[in-house]
């Protein structure tokens, strides 16, 4: 086998120089290889004093770049094959048969023999996108340095010379993003055949088979505050394993991990979309802002951080799922959740939307009641609040929650978008504060209106329509509690209620008129239910799925979400019977309101005192002054 080898000439493997020519041809020992050490001859003839050794040695390796790893086939680009390492090891066989070679030497070329008769390890998740290891170690000190790397950039995506409105640059669709490309499409396995599995299960399957494949984080990383989170741990919680699923057991995590359930889940659903991996995510800095935001939220029964969980959580889910859209179009036709009916389009809202407003979205929802004081903007601007004062009694709240936390978010510990570039930071801020901005319920019924008459144009292409539907999707989720099973609705209500009750409380210590089911005295519940969901949860519910926009699970004719809606209004229509005696149009009619073609009118007093159970209530004082009537022409009422 010795002598084949010797008489070998080339080897296609190779990078064109043959096996005799790598040695050398010569028993001088002044031929240097590619890394600057002198090259030994064959057989043993090659002779080199200890000296001239280790001064070669060490000025090679001063030469060397130590950010790079020595691999110098990792730097060209070249594959490493089975005939290479064959190669390598005969080379290092014929060196150790110097019987003068120094001892150190020796020693370190069996360390690589022993290295090469390991097994390869995948690359896959181990080098960064420029086929360098993300991770090296300093020949000198032995510690283990970063190689730096910025993201990939999608190479469809172009910036606009063309500006929107708002100045900022525009940002076309990505129609063939890795991430949602791939995102319906589970790893081989056998039982990704079993016809009978729901999406909820391959959605849990996808979800398991990518953090068994390894995770883009530290394992454990701790933050400023020495708050301790470790990733493993994460990726197999039981409770996260079920974010997939509308009936999420908030609750039950939140008992569990009280003080960092926003975090948790935040890092969560960052790793289903694999943000972490396209915008290189600091780990430190991500847990870093989403600890201090989740700190920043109030003790408070309703507007603290499980709520703000839970929306995030329901953008999640209204995002991931496939719906039945005329509009989208869909992006993985090979997605392994057949439609129910193949004559319908199926797609998710997050294979249209860009990683960046996907990222964006998400962090909206995190942040979008940061620093909620459990008063309505109403109660601010009547008792002139500094907040009211500084942002002119409108939208004061959520403007509040998004200049504070983004605050937060500028802090240099916390900047866990530092990757981005100028352009995307800019984009991303304006996608943030839009989204929270939307939440506001003054703006309610305009978003459903401009939604409904764009719906015959609307185009997932056009940057200003998917703003739309993002703003849609996190207005259902900050609204969402009627449209939950019946256990988890009611104990938002109780949370919601609760919270009132503090505000009339306050209102009667300072000598105000308490605001309407805000009295705990006069507790009415079930009629604040029926007006929320009559008036302000159904209009909305009903037009995203009236165009496809709510997920509906195979074995299902509509979403679960107006199954729960519907049969959680109805439970509370039977409560005012059961508490007023009669029929329920009856108790409406009693109540000052009016049945008419259907269409229940009421007077605001009645209505827009419903509280939000996802955000402040329409108990301003602005929509308690005139009409409420729930038509078509409602977002024509000026709210001044």
């Amino acid at each position: 086998m010795r002598k084949n080898r010797d008489t070998a000439t080339s080897s296609p493997a190779s990078s064109g120089v043959s096996i005799q020519q790598r040695r050398g041809s010569t028993t001088q020992n002044s031929g240097v290889g590619s890394i600057g050490l002198p090259v030994l001859g064959g057989r043993g003839r090659g002779v080199m004093s200890d000296g001239h050794m280790q001064r070669t040695f060490h000025e090679a390796m001063r030469q060397r770049r130590t950010s790079l790893p020595a691999n110098s086939l990792s730097l060209n680009g070249a594959k490493v094959t089975g005939s290479s390492l064959s190669e390598a090891k005969g080379l290092i066989a014929d060196m150790l048969m110097n019987k003068e070679l120094p001892g150190n030497v020796a020693s370190c070329l069996r360390a690589v023999t022993m290295l090469l008769e390991q097994r390869p390890l995948p690359l896959n998740g181990l080098l960064n996108d420029f086929g360098l290891p993300s991770v090296v170690e300093n020949p000198y000190g032995g510690e283990s340095m970063v190689v730096g790397a910025s993201k990939p950039r999608i190479s469809n995506i172009t910036f606009s010379t063309v500006t929107s409105a708002t100045g900022l640059p525009t940002v076309p669709a990505e129609p063939n993003k890795a991430r949602s490309s791939s995102y319906w499409k589970t790893e081989a396995s056998p039982s990704n055949n079993n016809e009978h599995e729901t999406p909820v299960d391959l959605l849990r399957k996808i979800s398991v088979s990518r953090k068994e494949s390894g995770t883009h984080v530290d394992t454990v990383v701790t933050t400023i505050d020495g708050q301790r989170y470790d990733t493993r741990e994460l990726d197999t919680d039981p409770d996260l394993a079920e974010t997939a699923v509308w009936s999420f057991p908030i609750f039950q995590m939140s008992r569990k991990h009280p003080q960092t359930i926003l975090s948790r889940l935040t890092y969560n659903i960052f790793q289903q979309a694999e943000l972490f991996r396209i915008f290189k995510v600091s780990p430190i800095k991500f847990f870093n802002f989403f600890h201090a935001l989740e700190k920043g939220y109030w003790e408070i029964p309703y507007h603290n951080r499980i709520h703000a969980a839970d929306v995030l959580h329901g953008c999640y889910y209204l995002s991931a799922h496939p719906v039945r859209s005329t509009f989208l179009t869909p992006k993985t036709p090979d997605s392994v959740l057949t439609p129910p009916h193949p004559h319908h389009q199926h797609s998710s809202i997050m294979s249209q939307l860009s990683t960046l407003e996907l990222m964006a979205l998400f962090t909206a929802a995190a942040m979008h009641d940061y620093d909620h004081p459990g008063r309505t903007n109403a109660f601010l601007v009547q008792v002139e609040d500094k907040k009211a004062i500084l942002y002119n009694d409108r939208s004061v709240l959520e403007n509040h929650h998004a200049a504070e936390s983004w605050k937060l978010l500028n802090k240099p510990e916390n900047h866990f978008i530092e990757n981005l570039d100028p352009a995307e930071m800019k984009r991303f801020r304006y996608l943030v504060l839009e989204y929270i901005l939307a939440t506001d319920l003054k703006q309610h019924f305009e978003i459903i209106m401009t939604f409904t008459e764009r719906l015959t144009e609307i185009d997932v292409q056009v940057e200003t329509d998917r703003l739309l539907i993002g703003k849609l999707l996190i207005k259902m989720a900050d609204i969402n509690s009627p449209t939950k099973p019946y256990g988890l609705h009611r104990q938002w209500t109780d949370r919601i209620c609760e919270e009132f009750y503090e505000q009339g409380d306050d209102e009667r210590r300072r000598g105000l008129p308490i605001t309407p089911y805000m009295d705990r005295g006069d507790a009415q519940v079930a009629k604040l239910q029926d007006s929320f969901i009559a008036h302000v949860v159904s209009p909305l519910a009903t037009a995203m799925n009236e165009c496809g926009l709510l997920p509906i699970l195979p074995g299902l004719d509509t979403s679960e979400l107006i199954i729960n809606m519907e049969h959680n209004h109805r439970k509370w229509k039977e409560q005012i019977e059961l508490e007023n005696g009669g029929s329920y149009e009856a108790q409406i009619t009693c109540n000052g309101g009016t049945a008419v073609n259907g269409v229940i009118e009421e007077e605001s007093a009645s209505t827009s005192d419903s509280p939000d159970p996802r955000r402040d209530s329409p108990l301003d004082s602005d929509l308690s002054q005139v009409p409420f009537t729930i038509c078509c022409s409602i977002a024509e009422e000026e709210y001044v």
